[in-house]
């Protein structure tokens, strides 16, 4: 019988910090630490090297095959470049939501002004 779960903790995870001063940032699993606490390195998207509770991150289904437990800053900046995360997680959904709430969540008063008159438009035609 497969597994029920489709994302497992392990090295090479990529995670989205969902919690503290590097929120909706990604990094990823270099060692597991215990059943709570995993460290994590971002060297790319500015996550320094800390362990983090898993309560303040979410898995992607993004992993980076092949990083040896506890690789260093380097080997995890090659990896993570070789494999070309940042363009994959922003083709996926999930990105693309954030992207929008962000966009949406700067507007001004008239833009949404704007938009609202937009969709009347549509909505009667």
């Amino acid at each position: 019988m497969p597994g029920s779960f489709k994302r497992q903790v392990e090295v090479g995870r990529i995670v989205l910090i969902n919690n503290g001063p590097d929120a909706n940032k990604l990094a990823v699993i270099v060692d597991i630490i215990d059943h709570k606490r995993a460290l994590v390195d971002g060297p790319s998207t500015g996550v320094s090297r800390q362990p983090l509770s898993y309560k303040n991150m979410v898995l992607t289904g993004l992993v980076i095959k092949g990083l040896p437990r506890n690789a260093g800053q380097t080997a995890v900046k090659k990896a993570f470049e070789k494999a070309d995360i940042l363009s994959a997680w922003g083709k996926t959904a999930w990105a693309q939501k954030l992207a929008q709430r962000s966009v949406r969540a700067n507007l001004s008063d008239f833009d949404r002004f704007k938009i609202t008159k937009l969709k009347n438009k549509v909505r009667n035609e």
